[in-house]
């Protein structure tokens, strides 16, 4: 059977230039500070091909236990490219989305730390309130409220 090697989606990897400042963010929409390292060394630079390579990682999860983000600072090499303010419609890796409680009272809480709404807040059938913020350094990220269809 096709796929029976996945146990599961392990975390996705954003790159960015101020690890303080994200791990902050991170930790405003409620995901916590799992760990906090530098990896270094020609064992890691045969993992991501860039050879000789420096960069700190700050692993993020979520309340659940469940889902993670790694947060990296790359010290060496420099970083060549910026995707970070890329539109909604860019191919490749694009967002995140969390489910959230509250999105309007967490909308506002970033908005303060500097985040803006990309469009608006918009309510799906009886389902979701969603949206996209640009978060930290640009970051497209999405806020999915589940509503109480009671």
């Amino acid at each position: 059977m096709a796929g029976t090697n996945l146990l599961r989606m392990d975390n996705v990897g954003i790159v960015v230039e101020s690890l303080d400042n994200a791990i902050s963010f991170f930790e405003e929409i409620g995901l916590k500070l799992e760990g906090r390292t530098t990896v270094e060394g020609e064992w890691a630079g045969r993992v991501t091909g860039l050879g000789s390579q420096c960069v700190e990682i700050a692993m993020m999860v979520t309340p659940d236990g469940h889902s993670r983000l790694e947060l990296s600072r790359f010290l060496t090499p420099p970083t060549i490219s910026d995707h970070r303010t890329a539109p909604v419609n860019a191919l490749g890796y694009l967002r995140v989305m969390f489910a959230v409680e509250d999105i309007d009272e967490l909308v506002s809480r970033l908005l303060k730390r500097g985040a803006q709404l990309v469009g608006e807040v918009v309510q799906y059938k009886n389902s979701y309130r969603l949206c996209y913020i640009r978060g930290i350094e640009g970051l497209l990220i999405g806020l999915a409220e589940q509503l109480d269809n009671k």
